[in-house]
């Protein structure tokens, strides 16, 4: 997310993070196994970003998705990857902390 979606809370597409996050998004943790291990958001799964690709499949059919990670940077790269592949309805969350604030 850039530095001013974070403060305001708006996604690339003008949607709410948190009401996109709380409508029963698909959450994905794109960090390794080891880091999702240590802790991550509740309600996630985890997909490194190595292994996004392999999974497809796993993300047909989700009203959204929301990716994030340590610092927003592969989440962005995972955002990319989907989109690439005809997703359209994916949201880097930036942070796996960030988004543990948004989940109710």
């Amino acid at each position: 997310m850039s530095f001013f979606s974070n403060i305001f809370g708006k996604t690339g597409s003008g949607l709410d993070l948190s009401q996109v996050i709380n409508d029963g998004a698909f959450l994905v943790d794109v960090r390794t196994p080891s880091e999702f291990a240590s802790g991550s958001v509740k309600g996630a799964v985890n997909i490194p970003l190595d292994a996004v690709m392999q999974n497809l499949a796993r993300f047909k059919d989700k009203k959204n998705i929301v990716v994030f990670c340590r610092s927003g940077n592969r989440s962005g790269q995972a955002k990319s990857i989907l989109e690439q592949n005809g997703f359209k309805n994916v949201f880097n969350g930036g942070t796996w902390e960030d988004v543990a604030r948004l989940v109710k």
